[in-house]
């Protein structure tokens, strides 16, 4: 009974707590002006945001093929392209719930074991972390007097009026606390910090082990510029965001991709508060960027749960195929 318990719980939070902050946001919100918003836009720039959605999914199954190589584990090309499909759709139900299921599904259809692929995450992380960091540093950089402007326009550097972003900053970050506590809790502390150290050390020592490590860096530098410019071009699909530079993309690019580590459904809530908080100080109406918000979010995310449902038809015609 607990262990169904905690189950529901792990479940649920996130999608209650995403469910919670959008309530928030949208709180007197015409919902009827997305639907106008909608026969308006772009289909040419959707339609190519869909394949820079697609082509960094691909990507990125084919650059695990590579961190798998140097343990003499050879996965084929779809089955590892399918398990990132599947990966990014699990995580729309279960927040981090897609890193074990894409090693789960190379075990069962590849028999690649299920310890050893989920040790090359870590060389995965690590590299995609630094990328993020690198982008964010980059987008302050450049950006320095809208990010300052944003950060004291919710009240995070000076007490303000903002009640309803409080509420956003401060439920995320409980949320965020509570994923590490259940992630933590499974472990002793100093268990935690060896097996960190360990894997910390051998995903380091994968990339020296590469034949083709400077392939992988490419595909890293690929990835993040497919999902860069996945967000770019919603710019460009109406016309009240089709004045946004380059470097506001980055800004709210790499926001955004902050803003995805609460564990909600896709980011969604925390994503969509970043995002408005920002676009509103390039000068978008409140209301444009929260339809310009919800629309992009909503529909990548329908993209990818349609790419994750092709995937698992895929895998089960490979599975008869294979029998």
């Amino acid at each position: 009974m607990k262990k169904i318990l905690n189950k529901t719980l792990k479940t649920l939070f996130p999608l209650l707590l995403g469910a919670f902050i959008l309530y928030i946001i949208y709180d007197d919100f015409d919902f009827s002006q997305i639907w106008q918003k909608l026969k308006e836009m772009d289909m040419f720039w959707f339609t190519m945001t869909t394949i820079f959605i697609i082509l960094s999914h691909v990507i990125r199954g084919l650059r695990w093929k590579l961190a798998l190589a140097p343990l003499d584990l050879h996965p084929t090309s779809s089955t590892s392209i399918n398990s990132i499909f599947v990966a990014y759709a699990a995580n729309l139900v279960i927040p981090r719930f897609g890193e074990v299921s894409r090693c789960v599904i190379l075990e069962q259809y590849d028999r690649i074991p299920f310890a050893q692929s989920l040790g090359t995450l870590v060389t995965e992380r690590l590299i995609d972390t630094l990328v993020v960091v690198l982008m964010t540093t980059v987008a302050v950089a450049l950006q320095w007097n809208i990010f300052m402007e944003f950060i004291n326009d919710v009240g995070i550097a000076t007490p303000g009026n903002n009640i309803g972003a409080w509420i956003v900053i401060a439920l995320s970050a409980i949320a965020i606390a509570v994923m590490l506590y259940i992630f933590l809790r499974k472990f002793s502390f100093w268990k935690k910090i060896r097996n960190f150290i360990a894997r910390f050390s051998d995903g380091l020592l994968s990339l020296t082990k590469m034949k083709n490590g400077w392939l992988f860096i490419l595909e890293t530098l690929a990835i993040w510029f497919c999902y860069f410019m996945q967000f770019y071009l919603c710019f460009f699909y109406f016309p009240f965001t089709e004045h946004l530079s380059f470097l506001a993309g980055l800004l709210l690019f790499v926001a955004g991709s902050i803003a995805v580590v609460v564990p909600t459904p896709n980011g969604a809530g925390p994503w969509h508060f970043a995002v408005i908080s920002i676009m509103t100080l390039y000068g978008v109406s409140e209301t444009d960027a929260a339809v310009f918000a919800f629309i992009v979010h909503s529909t990548q995310t329908l993209i990818v749960a349609i790419l994750g449902i092709y995937a698992l038809i895929m895998l089960q015609f490979k599975k008869r195929i294979n029998k």
